[in-house]
């Protein structure tokens, strides 16, 4: 199944524009599964009037995020004078950008908020707000990850550096062992690296890892300078006005290590589980042996699909094998179509995996870390 089997899923103005720079994989080439899929998700949007996009629920979740972003921001900055009232407000503010994170910016940055492609494109740009880079994103994420999950060499979200290994195709070396001990706090560390050193050296070097994508230009580089700028004028500048130095780098800190964690494991435990897939190319073919969907599929683990609030705190990431097969689909859709998506699995013979709780996907991301840091070839 080639990449152009995953082209209808990816919005147009997200798609790659210049093959030198897509390393896709190629895939089994039998579409059955995915095209019946299709059919039976678009049958379940027919019949029940659904919107796929544009959902009010979406719109009314996001006026909430931003309420709670803008509300925490105001407290931290210009109201709390005591380490007591600062904290609450820090741990809400580190919250409500990861939520926005999770729901605003991930649809729009999918094509999944709007039928507008300019309504996705400025809700893609809130990441840019909260410090990212919405441009090296869609590279790294919406491209490379979503096309070639937990494929060594090929999704750069499971390439983090020598530091972590999790995949068997990584190369390991003696202080792995240690790595599911480690790499809690690490992960907060992620976020202030984003900040201050990945985006710019990813942008500048047209590199993400050993992977090449185009340097922006035009009003991709004035977004992400001046987002840049706006992230650093908020978290900084501002702030420096009312607080001591001490002070700000603090609660900068603060919010960048809870952030960082929050978000590296509610991402960790879709994909870097004991239940997921590592698959590699065929060494004659360079093909996956799977279809792309079936792919999708066997990398991804769901985890806590009855909870509710679980569901609305992180924009359906964790119906993870949704959105992977639909990811123009906006995710509060997710909860019902999960259902549709485990029978159609299920009449395929294709493996549909979840973790009942939250807790016990994070068990299952612990034991991987740990298992990865002992098994293979070491250094």
């Amino acid at each position: 199944m080639s990449q152009a089997i995953h082209t209808p899923e990816m919005p147009a103005d997200l798609a790659p524009t210049k093959s030198e720079f897509t390393k896709t994989l190629k895939f089994g080439s039998n579409t059955s599964f995915q095209v019946e899929l299709r059919r039976r998700v678009d049958e379940f949007f027919r019949l029940t009037g659904r919107r796929q996009r544009d959902c009010p629920a979406m719109y009314l979740k996001s006026a909430i995020l931003f309420a709670a972003l803008a509300g925490s921001y105001t407290l931290l900055v210009f109201y709390a004078t005591e380490w007591w009232q600062a904290v609450p407000a820090a741990i809400l503010l580190a919250l409500s950008i990861a939520g926005i994170g999770f729901n605003i910016q991930h649809d729009a940055g999918h094509g999944a908020y709007s039928n507008f492609a300019w309504i996705n494109k400025l809700m893609a740009m809130t990441l840019d707000l909260i410090g990212g880079s919405s441009y090296a994103w869609h590279w790294k994420h919406a491209i490379y990850h979503h096309t070639n999950v937990n494929v060594a060499g090929h999704d750069t979200d499971i390439e983090l550096g020598m530091a972590v290994r999790f995949s068997p195709h990584q190369k390991r070396y003696k202080f792995h062992r240690w790595q599911h001990l480690y790499m809690w706090p690490l992960y907060g560390i992620f976020t202030i690296k984003w900040h201050f050193l990945s985006d710019f050296q990813e942008i500048i070097s047209g590199r993400i890892g050993k992977l090449r994508m185009p340097r922006p230009r035009g009003w991709d580089l004035v977004v992400f300078l001046g987002g840049k700028a706006t992230f650093f004028t908020l978290a900084f500048v501002i702030p420096l006005l009312h607080h001591s130095v001490w002070a700000v780098m603090s609660f900068y800190g603060m919010v960048s290590v809870l952030l960082g964690i929050v978000l590296s494991i509610v991402f960790q435990l879709a994909h870097a589980v004991e239940e997921a897939a590592f698959p590699l190319p065929q060494t004659d073919t360079g093909r996956i042996e799977n279809a792309w969907a079936i792919h999708q599929v066997e990398t991804s683990v769901d985890y806590s699909r009855r909870s509710r609030v679980l569901a609305w705190l992180l924009g359906g990431l964790n119906y993870q094998i949704e959105h992977h097969l639909l990811t123009r689909v906006c995710h509060v859709n997710y909860p019902a179509i999960s259902k549709v998506v485990e029978e159609t699995c299920r009449d395929f013979g294709v493996k549909y995996t979840e973790h009942k709780s939250f807790a016990a996907g994070l068990a299952s991301h612990f034991r991987w870390l740990k298992r990865m840091g002992v098994e293979g070839e070491g250094q």
